[in-house]
């Protein structure tokens, strides 16, 4: 199958994915305005690709396609950072600096970390 098409497909299910889980988080959350489906989805990416880039980096078990389908194209779809953005543009807008501040710092810091703990959890696999 065209790499394009494996690309679509696995944004496709990405994006459905994200949205599960950013509603099940929104209902859990109980009114709290923090946007936390959005950090924990960003996390939760970070965290998947350093485990899956870790993996293929020690064992080159994933092809060029399978890196495609599952980096740009499940992945992409899942994490939200242009959501992120919006979301910290829109405490801005509405002067919540302690939260707008709050939310890109930990999505940074969290979504590196994310990454950081995904690679050594790959290669204590190893």
């Amino acid at each position: 199958m065209n790499r394009v098409w494996l690309v679509g497909l696995g944004g496709a299910l990405g994006s459905m994915l994200r949205y599960g889980v950013g509603g099940l988080i929104g209902r859990m959350k109980a009114g709290w305005t923090f946007p936390l489906e959005t950090l924990i989805i960003n996390v939760a990416g970070c965290l998947a690709i350093g485990l899956l880039a870790g993996l293929s980096e020690a064992r080159g078990v994933l092809s060029a396609t399978t890196r495609a389908f599952l980096f740009v194209g499940v992945l992409g779809g899942f994490t939200t950072f242009s959501t992120f953005g919006y979301e910290t543009f829109q405490l801005l807008r509405d002067a919540q600096w302690s939260s707008a501040a709050l939310s890109a710092g930990l999505q940074v810091l969290a979504g590196i970390g994310g990454v950081w703990a995904g690679h050594a959890l790959a290669r204590a696999m190893v």
